[in-house]
């Protein structure tokens, strides 16, 4: 059976006007979804190379600028940390890395005051953490 055959070739001109406007919905788009909040707290973490990372189960303390704690993605006061940590520390059958995210802003008293609350709760190793340098571009020798 032979079917008729009634589409055929376009040879005109495309018309740019719907181009443009999905191009300028795109940009739009692109320009309010850079406006939309992004919540949680901003950390400008201090970049260091080649350091060590937790080979152990580990809990996160953040500190902002402000010398605010965060844990488990609330803010937490001084004894409420602790307490957690105990029960993070109790929770646990391995000994627990203190990974402590400080904004570098943050000062080595509130860092200190974050150690010393997770000692007193009974976990002993602690590390910063960092963020890795930004790959530099190498210029490439000419032979």
């Amino acid at each position: 059976m032979k079917f008729p055959r009634n589409a055929r070739i376009f040879r005109g001109q495309l018309d740019a006007a719907p181009f443009a406007i999905v191009f300028f919905l795109l940009v739009m788009f692109l320009m309010l979804g850079s406006l939309m909040y992004t919540p949680g707290v901003h950390l400008d973490l201090p970049i260091a190379d080649n350091l060590a990372g937790a080979d152990r189960p580990s809990v996160v303390v953040a500190i902002d600028a402000a010398g605010r704690f965060y844990y488990q993605n609330e803010v937490v006061e001084d004894n409420a940390l602790r307490s957690k940590l105990r029960m993070a520390a109790q929770e646990c059958s391995e000994p627990l890395t203190l990974v402590v995210q400080a904004d570098r802003a943050a000062t080595a008293d509130m860092i200190l005051r974050a150690t010393l609350l997770a000692r007193d709760a009974g976990i002993t190793n602690g590390m910063w953490a960092t963020l890795p340098s930004p790959l530099v571009a190498v210029p490439v020798s000419k032979r």
